[in-house]
């Protein structure tokens, strides 16, 4: 899925109320701020700790393919879902939960150090499907996603986050999906 502009991700009231969704104050997210000042924190994360406590808001352009690949669908952060249903890109609450679950899980398993890479995800992916029911269907079908993320030359996306990035991602969502409110996909 190819969009020309960057996605941001903008927490809003649900449900709306008006013709337009109605974004959440930042002062919800203020919190995040903190983990931007700790010391020992990656740089990655303190910056995406600090702008969703100042805007409430994830720029979600870098992790698309990330987020897509650990979920096994296509277009998750932009609401591909929700916009052919109610022509609107939201994520509703229960749709937060789903992704902060899902990134939860993966900060759990990323038992690797704090660099996460495409070859950590697919090592994670893998541990965690070869444990459950239908391994090898389902471990064909990751390495078809796999080959499909490789360019021309079948070389990986360049990744690079830190696991505490991610955390602190999950976080927003869940954040989201405790309070009520859903995620507007603005691109």
């Amino acid at each position: 899925m190819a969009h020309d502009k960057g996605l941001d991700n903008v927490a809003v009231h649900w449900p709306r109320t008006n013709q337009y969704y109605d974004p959440v104050a930042p002062a919800e997210f203020v919190d995040f701020g903190a983990i931007a000042d700790a010391p020992e924190i990656a740089a990655p994360t303190g910056a995406l700790a600090l702008h969703i406590a100042k805007t409430g808001t994830v720029r979600a352009t870098a992790y698309t393919e990330l987020v897509d690949l650990l979920l096994g669908l296509e277009g998750v952060l932009y609401a591909t879902d929700a916009a052919a249903e109610d022509e609107d890109p939201v994520i509703d609450p229960d749709g937060c939960a789903w992704i902060a679950g899902g990134l939860e899980r993966f900060v759990e398993g990323h038992e690797g150090g704090d660099l996460v890479t495409f070859d950590s995800v697919a090592q994670v992916m893998r541990n965690a499907i070869a444990a459950g029911r239908l391994a090898e269907q389902q471990l064909r079908w990751l390495d078809q996603r796999l080959a499909a993320l490789r360019d021309e030359a079948g070389n990986p996306p360049h990744w690079t986050f830190a696991r505490s990035e991610l955390a602190v991602l999950a976080g927003f969502y869940r954040r989201c999906a405790e309070r009520g409110f859903a995620v507007f996909a603005d691109y």
